[in-house]
């Protein structure tokens, strides 16, 4: 384990007595990179304070408190930093291609500042800008033991560089006329703002966490931990509705900003990716029970090959010919979450159930459609309030095209292609994921979650028998 797990391990018999914080979601599970996740998902304040931004975009809830007062003076003066350790430690016990346990981990910093409270100049209120780099380290369970490119287990693994400091986002945000109207340009995780949930991150399994697939495997709707340049608008018609619109450039590299995610002019980008979110997120009854209902639709305008079909329509691997190519890519989402029985004070301090679709245009992605269904509660029914439970069920289809590429390959003897997920070890079809987890608030800013998870058809295949695995996930904001 880690050398920075284990001195946290060592500190707890001495914070352990401390009186719990509120977090700014029961367990506090992910807390680092959730923040673009976390402004999409906020209505308009009452009072029209930060509609988006957050005067703590974490809370103040710390393992090490306020920094001997150093927390408390940046604040004040609209400096917010957070600095967070992720672990996930996970084995496939039962099923998969071979038995193993990894860990996969990172080192995380965020950082927002309040330039309008920083410079006290008025022409900068209502800007912010919002930094954060990652150090990733680690192996990946499922696509070592597992035999699985589609579902990790592990929400922490990949696309991170074997770099000291590797950048996921750095971008600029002011808003106009009373904070109706939020702009942000810069390095932007695309699927940090379009289909996105604090909520997903709850769970472990990576195909969920952050936003889910298809969409931030390609190029044009990169997630977290990948930026693209472009910009947000965001216009809250009301109070509890919105409608959000982006352009991005979209990198044709397999890293966006280079492995670093420092190399923003990257060659290659004239094409654009441009999503539309519209959402709607109201308070049903006395007990305020939120709800946050969601559609989108995004468009590629970039030119992309066929993953069967030849200019003729026949198999390229087979006759030779260039593959046939699509001019734009298309996506659409739909996704809820609706709060049934409210437990406390928050927007998500209840009984949560929530659901999804997703689908790309599977002509030119591995991966067409996605749908899920979960639960999430907290832990005050039996007097754990900063605790949470969920469960989750998931299913991922891969497309028609890439079902046609693979059966060809096996008729001409050749191995199977990787596509934007990975490796293949088989004809893929469709994957289906079980969890479940529990994350326990063992001290302030400090968590622990075992989550199990049960992986039907292993890489959408049948190569591999089901997988059963148990996972142990450690959050600590430092």
């Amino acid at each position: 384990m880690p050398l920075a797990v284990a001195a946290s391990f060592s500190l707890l018999s001495g914070v352990a007595s401390l009186p719990a914080e509120a977090q700014i979601l029961p367990g506090g599970n992910s807390a680092v990179g959730l923040e673009p996740s976390l402004a999409v998902n906020n209505e308009l304040g009452k009072d029209n304070q930060y509609p988006q931004q957050f005067s703590a975009p974490y809370g103040a809830t710390h393992f090490f408190g306020d920094w001997w007062g150093a927390q408390t003076w940046l604040q004040d003066h609209g400096i917010h930093i957070l600095v967070d350790v992720h672990e996930e430690l996970a084995g496939n016990f039962r099923g998969g291609w071979r038995q193993g346990v990894t860990n996969a981990g990172q080192v995380g910093v965020e950082t927002d500042v309040d330039w309008g409270k920083l410079t006290n100049a008025k022409f900068m209120d209502g800007f912010w800008t919002h930094m954060m780099v990652v150090n990733g380290h680690g192996q990946n369970l499922s696509t070592q033991y597992i035999g699985d490119a589609i579902g990790g287990v592990q929400q922490i693994y990949g696309a991170r560089g074997n770099v000291v400091a590797h950048l996921v986002y750095l971008w600029g945000e002011k808003t106009f006329l009373h904070n109706r109207i939020d702009v942000s340009a810069g390095w932007i995780p695309v699927g940090s703002f379009f289909a996105a949930s604090p909520l997903y991150c709850m769970f472990m399994n990576v195909a969920m966490c952050g936003n889910p697939a298809p969409n931030k495997y390609t190029q044009g709707n990169r997630d977290w931990p990948s930026g693209n340049l472009g910009f947000v608008v965001r216009v809250n018609p009301t109070r509890d509705t919105y409608i959000m619109a982006g352009l991005f450039a979209v990198s044709p590299h397999s890293f966006n900003g280079g492995i670093s995610g420092w190399a923003w002019a990257q060659d290659g980008l004239g094409k654009f990716s441009s999503p539309v979110e519209v959402a709607w997120m109201p308070h049903w009854g006395r007990n305020k029970l939120d709800g946050h209902y969601k559609a989108g639709f995004s468009y590629d305008n970039s030119r992309y090959a066929d993953l069967y079909s030849d200019i003729n329509g026949n198999s390229w691997q087979e006759t030779g010919l260039p593959e046939r190519m699509h001019a734009g890519r298309a996506s659409a989402w739909v996704q809820l979450d609706q709060m049934l029985i409210r437990n406390g004070a928050g927007p998500t301090n209840g009984l949560i159930a929530l659901a999804g679709y997703m689908w790309t245009d599977g002509q030119t992605t591995a991966m067409a459609h996605h749908a899920w269904a979960g639960m999430v509660e907290t832990g005050a029914p039996w007097g754990r309030p900063l605790d949470s439970i969920g469960a989750m069920y998931q299913w991922l289809d891969m497309s028609r095209a890439v079902l046609l590429q693979q059966e060809s390959s096996r008729a001409l003897g050749l191995p199977y292609l990787s596509n934007q997920w990975g490796p293949s070890w088989g004809e893929q079809t469709h994957e289906n994921v079980y969890e479940l987890f529990y994350n326990a608030h063992v001290a302030p800013g400090l968590t622990l979650q075992p989550d199990f998870q049960y992986i039907n058809r292993p890489g959408g295949t049948t190569t591999f028998h089901d997988a059963a695995v148990m996972g142990l996930q450690f959050n600590v904001v430092l």
